[in-house]
């Protein structure tokens, strides 16, 4: 479904912006918007902006006019998202809003900002509307369309191997659901933490599971003492077809310590081609694994009463 949601919306939102002047972006949302937030931001890893991802009620001390403050809620109601939106309004930052409607809809509106309206598929976190965001802000940052696209075809590629019709031993994504029966800690490069991000949060969510994701070079310098003692967790590595000379060595190292160690694990790696690719299908495989995974461990993904009463308190 993905691939086809994901070349519809970006075909039909024609909604640019044209702001001046920028020099500093913020992109704020939570959950599963945060997400999101950290997929564009690694695809704007490579411009000369500075760019920031905040989850949370406040803004950087270091905005001002010449700051974009992106913030992306998909239920349109989420309370630290909405309360950045109003400090950004008052502070006179420049401002982009998407959501599927609700009160950041209402307050752009009443305020004469700008807003995007995003379809929610399901709930929040099912949904992805990041070729919606890339359709608005592609211009502006020159995300290249010829990588958008190459990123829906290998997302149309990758479909056939993870859905339902391929329930057989060539399907990653199953096999990988099917392995974890423990703890699973992710490891990533830093090129890649959106991907791992976000499945750290679907574990969570969709499977009911602790989950745990770390940087890999930062793991090996603290985090690797820990497997020296017997762990009630499985190593999932999330390694990118181009990752840096350097990662790429320690990416051996550590599996040839696991293995010296008789530590089970897991890889996945991203298919080839730009960031933006590499990242949506990362994101598309590790989902899949997610609901494989609550299926057979017989989970309902839908119910989230730990957020409700959160949410119910606040």
């Amino acid at each position: 479904m993905w691939p086809e949601i994901s070349s519809e919306t970006y075909i039909d939102t024609k909604n640019h912006i044209d702001f001046k002047n920028i020099d500093h972006v913020v992109f704020a949302g939570m959950g599963g918007s945060g997400a999101i937030n950290e997929f564009i931001s690694s695809v704007l890893s490579k411009s000369n902006l500075h760019i920031r991802v905040i989850k949370g009620y406040l803004l950087p001390k270091t905005v001002d006019k010449n700051t974009l403050v992106v913030t992306t809620s998909i239920s349109g109601s989420t309370i630290e998202t909405l309360t950045v939106l109003e400090k950004a309004s008052k502070l006179g930052c420049k401002v982009i809003s998407f959501s599927s409607g609700g009160k950041m809809q209402d307050y752009c509106t009443k305020n004469n900002m700008m807003h995007q309206k995003i379809e929610q598929t399901h709930s929040p976190r099912a949904s992805l509307p990041v070729y919606s965001m890339l359709a608005v802000l592609g211009p502006l940052f020159e995300i290249k369309e010829d990588d958008i696209k190459e990123s829906i075809s290998t997302l149309h590629k990758t479909g056939k191997q993870i859905n339902s019709s391929n329930l057989s031993t060539t399907n990653p994504a199953l096999l990988l659901a099917s392995w974890i029966t423990k703890i699973p800690i992710i490891y990533y490069p830093y090129g890649l933490h959106a991907a791992a991000i976000r499945f750290k949060n679907s574990l969570q969510e969709n499977c009911k599971l602790h989950a745990i994701a770390e940087d890999v070079i930062e793991m090996c310098h603290n985090g690797i003492v820990s497997w020296e003692k017997p762990s009630n967790v499985q190593p999932i590595l999330i390694q990118g077809k181009d990752d840096y000379i350097k990662t790429k060595e320690l990416w051996k190292i550590l599996k040839k310590y696991f293995k010296l160690h008789r530590i089970d694990f897991r890889e996945i790696s991203s298919v080839d081609g730009s960031i933006l690719s590499k990242l949506i299908n990362l994101i598309y495989v590790l989902d899949y694994v997610t609901i494989y995974r609550a299926v057979l461990h017989k989970t309902d993904p839908s119910p989230v009463r730990s957020i409700d009463y959160i949410r119910s308190n606040l």
